[in-house]
């Protein structure tokens, strides 16, 4: 069981990785140092009424290469329920 939810963690932080790198290359930033860091697991009900994790987790991006500014992807199983990004400077 303990390998499963360790495969299960790898995968969700890969996806959350991607997830932040489109994110940053659709508005024109930088994700900073490529990767993204776990801030906090819950368990919560889906759509269906399943239980499912309920991951955060927040990555650092620039829109200058000299700025960091934090973002947050939160993730229900496979599944993002919301993206965020600190307010930042366009150019």
């Amino acid at each position: 069981l303990g390998v499963l939810f360790v495969f299960d963690a790898l995968r969700a932080r890969e996806t959350a990785v991607r997830i932040a790198r489109e994110a940053c290359k659709e508005h024109g930033l930088q994700l900073l140092d490529d990767t993204v860091h776990g801030a906090r697991l819950s368990v919560a009900r889906d759509a269906e009424g399943l239980a499912r994790l309920r991951r955060t987790f927040v990555f650092e991006f620039s829109e200058d290469g000299f700025n960091r500014r934090t973002g947050s992807l939160v993730m229900l199983g496979s599944q993002v329920e919301s993206l965020q990004l600190e307010p930042y400077r366009l150019a």
